[in-house]
């Protein structure tokens, strides 16, 4: 690493620290040449390979506009929409790969957002899945509904299980 003061080209780590939860790492370094010290930081680029092919850097930023625009007009709040954007990030990035398609993006969002609010979920899977009719939204919705039925099922079966039970 060349030194900001003097330009010498090498300098020496005299620490090292996480940042952001382990996305960045902050180094301190100091120059042999005019002993002054300075700080680096370094980031872990994660790229998007578009459809087209073309790659562009991860962003939370599109991550919340585009979600923002599925709740439009839905009682969510920024905060939820903030944390659903984290959570995608975070999944994306555990897959440890430095390049990621579009596509698994796209599917990292769906999951939170069913869970956060259902119309905007069907809002946002119709435009990802490119829904041309109305059977795909009703095949959607059936899957939808389904879900519903089978947490509404769990649910009954625990309070049945704990209904039972004496202390």
């Amino acid at each position: 690493m060349r030194c900001p003061y003097c330009r010498h080209a090498d300098s020496r780590v005299v620490d090292s620290r996480e940042a952001d939860d382990g996305q960045l790492i902050r180094r301190r370094r100091s120059c042999p040449e005019c002993g002054k010290r300075f700080t680096t930081v370094e980031e872990a680029v994660l790229a998007v390979v578009k459809r087209s092919g073309v790659t562009e850097p991860f962003s939370r930023t599109k991550i919340i506009g585009g979600v923002r625009k599925a709740c439009q007009g839905r009682p969510v709040d920024e905060d939820s929409i903030a944390l659903l954007a984290q959570k995608v990030e975070e999944t994306v990035r555990a897959k440890g790969a430095a390049e990621i398609p579009s596509h698994d993006v796209g599917l990292a969002i769906l999951g939170p957002l069913r869970d956060l609010d259902e119309v905007a979920y069907l809002r946002f899977a119709s435009v990802y899945r490119s829904f041309d009719s109305l059977a795909d939204f009703e095949q959607e919705i059936e899957t939808l509904r389904a879900a519903a039925r089978a947490r509404q099922g769990v649910a009954e079966a625990g309070a049945a299980g704990t209904a039972g039970r004496t202390n």
